[in-house]
């Protein structure tokens, strides 16, 4: 792979993660500016299908939002760094995943929490499935950064009108994504940088 390949897929990794956040602060922010933080896009019982794929976008201020960017970005760049294959099995099996929140859990839910779940369950598994060095790494890196979030997935733990059964669904996706994509070659097997 030549050098300027090689910048072109760096810098789109770098972006990806950056642009899927940039749409969320932009609907957070026609939200407050238009909407008084009315126009919220959450998923759940009684609501449109469509909202499997808007609620992480939504978020309960910016407040809500800086927590979840914080965490997103280096999560979703460590994911990266395997590939874009696992990067999207994670972010369609966090999707499927929540299908049951949306048909069953009594309140509605919004914002990127599922999908951070979902990557930290991928990286904290992925290490233990696969033989590389390099993922058993990430999996100690997350561990060690991440690790104290894990409370967040138990019952009664998270603050009141925290959704767990988001994160923990979320954390499923992941866990999911990692068990599915393990055996599986990675993209950058062939061509490491």
């Amino acid at each position: 792979m030549n050098q300027t390949k090689r910048k072109q897929i760096l810098t789109f990794r770098l972006l990806l993660p950056l642009i899927i956040v940039g749409i969320a602060w932009l609907q957070e922010s026609i939200d407050q500016l238009f909407f008084s933080g009315s126009w919220n896009l959450p998923l759940g019982p009684g609501l449109p299908w469509w909202g499997l794929l808007t609620a992480p976008f939504s978020h309960a201020g910016f407040g809500h939002l800086i927590s979840n960017t914080i965490m997103f970005l280096p999560l979703s760049w460590l994911v990266l760094t395997k590939g874009y294959r696992d990067y999207i099995a994670v972010l369609i099996a966090v999707v499927v995943m929540e299908i049951p929140v949306w048909l069953f859990w009594p309140r509605g839910s919004h914002g990127m929490s599922g999908v951070i779940y979902g990557l930290l369950g991928y990286l904290l598994l992925i290490g233990f499935l696969e033989s590389s060095l390099w993922a058993i790494i990430l999996s100690i890196i997350c561990l060690i950064l991440f690790g104290n979030y894990l409370t967040a997935l138990i019952p009664g733990v998270s603050p009141a009108g925290v959704s767990w059964i988001g994160h923990a669904s979320g954390f499923l996706g992941g866990i999911f994504a990692a068990l599915a994509i393990s055996g599986v070659p990675s993209e950058n097997a062939t061509s490491r940088y």
